[in-house]
């Protein structure tokens, strides 16, 4: 039986290397990935400040997969009814067939075609991303501005790493956080709202909440009440879209995290429900858990095979994290139950989590670099 990965961030990295051990070893896996490395991406904002941790949070696919074939190309479609990925890589356009497959892909940067906000921000979700904002901003000069789009934990962390390099280098330019809710991290707590705003106000982030961008030009974010503000750099981390491969779109899915027959969405890619009825928040806690519950259904299809007369019943996923970690700058903010810590309890958590996550992938040397390069 042939099992696709399609995608090798937190979902498609975990599954493949979850699959490893519980499929037989008739199953063959590929993993497609349109590089031949994991990037650990709630780390990437640190690459902005910290340009050598690069290396820290990148890990060679073939270093911690076993027996999964890696393949480096572009999924561009998926065709979950008939059971055929798509592929763009060195050689051409090519098709994979697969039995039973998982779409991995995670999500893109939505600009919701607001005019001039592609044209003009840049995105902070590759490597390069991270080079080029930090290139720009230490051009920055004492009286300019770089304003960062979007109050998700994406957005107050680059937020953050900004305004403490503007500090490390004396720039004395401003760094501004726009959020269209009446809040930072809309999605969380009040009580973690809170928390977050303060410890972005006492790095000297300006928070602007309430606020809906129309459009930007080359010098100027614009709202809908026609007010403009002046930025000479722009960073966008407003939002999520689907992958190429799914239209753009991400799909609603149930708690069984099935597209179709034989095909699987995990991760940022999809829109989930769990068992619970509730909306399952786009994260890599989110990503991880699921990738674990569906290779205990796909293992039970490849298992079942040989019968061919019903399919067993997949999965279901329930979301239970145990609490919630956003860096901001040399600080953080984190909660553990209802329970929302700042300062040292939050600093020693930080230290831990993205080290935690590589040593589970089997990159224990970059989790012991990336502890001892923490600040």
């Amino acid at each position: 039986m042939n099992v696709a990965v399609l995608g090798a961030g937190y979902a498609g990295l975990m599954l493949a290397r979850r699959l490893e051990r519980s499929l037989p070893s008739s199953a063959d896996i590929v993993v497609v990935n349109d590089r031949p490395d994991h990037l650990v991406q709630h780390e990437l904002h640190r690459v902005v400040r910290r340009p050598a941790l690069a290396d820290r949070i990148t890990v060679d696919l073939d270093d911690v997969l076993d027996r999964a074939e890696v393949r480096v190309a572009r999924v561009t479609d998926v065709d979950h009814e008939a059971g055929v990925a798509h592929l763009d890589d060195e050689a051409g356009e090519t098709t994979l067939d697969y039995d039973v497959g998982a779409v991995c892909l995670g999500a893109e940067t939505a600009y919701y075609d607001l005019p001039g906000i592609e044209e003009h921000s840049i995105p902070l979700k590759r490597l390069p991303d991270a080079a080029r904002i930090r290139k720009e901003f230490l051009d920055l000069g004492s009286r300019d501005r770089a304003v960062v789009g979007g109050a998700g934990l994406s957005g107050v962390q680059v937020a953050g790493e900004l305004a403490a390099l503007a500090d490390e280098e004396a720039l004395g330019c401003e760094v501004t956080l726009l959020e269209q809710a009446d809040a930072v991290a809309p999605n969380f707590d009040a009580d973690f709202q809170t928390a977050v705003r303060d410890e972005l106000e006492s790095c000297g982030v300006v928070v602007k909440t309430g606020r809906t961008v129309e459009r930007a030009t080359d010098t100027a974010v614009e709202f809908e009440d026609r007010e403009a503000l002046d930025y000479d750099q722009l960073v966008w981390t407003g939002g999520l879209r689907g992958p190429d491969a799914l239209g753009g779109e991400r799909p609603l899915i149930p708690d069984t995290l099935k597209l179709g027959d034989g095909t699987f969405v995990v991760g940022d890619a999809a829109r989930v429900t769990d068992t619970d009825g509730a909306a399952v928040p786009a994260s890599a806690a989110a990503a991880v858990r699921e990738a674990l519950t569906v290779a205990k259904s796909i293992t039970r299809i490849v298992e079942d095979d040989r019968d061919g007369v019903f399919e067993p019943r997949p999965e279901r996923f329930r979301f239970d994290a145990p609490g919630w970690l956003v860096s901001v700058g040399d600080g953080a903010v984190g909660q553990v139950g209802p329970r929302v810590v700042r300062g040292a309890a939050a600093n020693a958590l930080k230290s831990t989590v993205g080290a935690t996550y590589l040593s589970v992938v089997g990159a224990p040397s970059n989790a012991v670099g990336l502890v001892r390069d923490e600040p």
